[in-house]
């Protein structure tokens, strides 16, 4: 996902990309939640044009990312669909303090600031792909669900609850202040 910087004019151009699950696997760290390739490509459409010697890209992620319910297990697809900016300005001769940054610049061509919509570019390319894994990697839940208002599983018998009411009676678990309501009705027994 490399843009040549000399095809950034003054008007917008626009570039597309696919991220397949070759991408997927290189790019995403491997995680419990996450899945290990992806059923179908994501796309990415983006427009880049120069603001005096400056860079800036805009575009849009839209996919569907195949997930794992957190309530009920249920392998269900998730619709990303994540709007973006970046605006690059060149580093010249200045270097990042932060060594990692320091590498990325020279690797990607690309050093990212603080927050993910600003940073730093030198050379004739720049590598799109670390920000581009960080714009899916906000786009993601952050907890999973297959609908809003999944049931989930009985804690009890397992079971689906989606799917089918089991008949396990709710657990709940005793109040730390039981105590305290034997010791109230000691005291009031006391007082009679």
């Amino acid at each position: 996902m490399r843009l040549l910087v000399e095809r950034f004019e003054e008007t917008p151009v626009d570039f597309a990309f696919e991220a397949d699950s070759a991408w997927w696997r290189s790019s995403v760290p491997a995680s419990p939640g996450l899945p290990a390739a992806l059923d179908e490509p994501l796309h990415f459409a983006l427009r880049g044009y120069c603001i005096g010697d400056d860079l800036l890209v805009e575009g849009s992620l839209e996919g569907r990312v195949p997930l794992e319910c957190s309530r009920c297990l249920a392998r269900y697809r998730h619709d990303l669909r994540e709007a973006f900016r970046l605006l690059l300005e060149p580093a010249g001769s200045r270097l990042p303090a932060d060594p990692e940054a320091a590498e990325a610049l020279e690797r990607d061509g690309l050093c990212l600031g603080e927050d993910i919509e600003t940073g730093w570019y030198r050379g004739l390319e720049i590598d799109l792909g670390p920000f581009l894994r960080e714009v899916v990697m906000t786009a993601l839940p952050v907890k999973s669900l297959c609908r809003e208002d999944c049931a989930g599983l009985c804690p009890r018998c397992g079971g689906d609850r989606n799917q089918v009411a089991c008949d396990c009676p709710e657990f709940q678990k005793p109040s730390p202040f039981a105590v305290l309501e034997t010791l109230r009705d000691g005291l009031r027994k006391g007082e009679s």
